[in-house]
């Protein structure tokens, strides 16, 4: 079971940009997009009725669901402080809900913020799918940033601090799922 606490806000201010893209999305009627929650149980509460002690009562899936422009889109938001992304991050219950997301025609993806870099990169599913592969099979548990693919880093544009639809419709016209 674990401990809810200060690796649990790790990246909430990454989650405050992608809330904020969220609701502009909703606002401008692009997607509906919300954050899933992560059930708690909580084991201490202090005297202002704050949680200061709790447990994860179970393994959650991605951290948004939804929609956008018709499509059923899962993500999850990671963050990394160098130059490598560690694979050990996407845990295994996390990555079989995004390939069944997939294989029922929804699309499913990462947004990587690389704080050393200050660049967000939209990882989609079969990109992390062959690395993810790459490490099962004995080679690198991390993606350095050099791997990546340049047209996929997204960022702040139109409004939005995490424009990461402009990485939608890149995977969308790529995997050819628009007819």
């Amino acid at each position: 079971m674990s401990t809810w606490g200060s690796r649990g806000l790790r990246g909430s201010q990454f989650e405050k940009l992608i809330n904020q893209t969220n609701e502009k999305y909703r606002e401008l009627r692009l997607g509906l997009v919300q954050k899933i929650p992560t059930p708690i149980t909580p084991v201490e509460i202090d005297d202002n009725r704050h949680i200061t002690l709790a447990y994860f009562e179970q393994r959650s899936t991605v951290d948004y669901i939804g929609a956008v422009q018709g499509f059923p889109i899962c993500f999850d938001a990671k963050e990394c402080h160098n130059d490598s992304f560690a694979l050990s991050n996407v845990h295994e219950h996390q990555f079989l809900f995004m390939k069944d997301f997939e294989e029922q025609q929804g699309i499913a993806f990462l947004l990587i913020n690389f704080t050393k870099k200050d660049k967000i990169y939209y990882m989609r599913f079969r990109e992390l799918e062959s690395f993810y592969n790459r490490a099962k099979n004995g080679g690198a548990k991390s993606v350095k940033i050099s791997e990546l693919n340049e047209a996929y880093f997204v960022g702040p544009r139109y409004g939005v601090q995490v424009h990461y639809l402009e990485g939608v419709n890149k995977d969308l016209k790529e995997e050819d799922r628009m007819e």
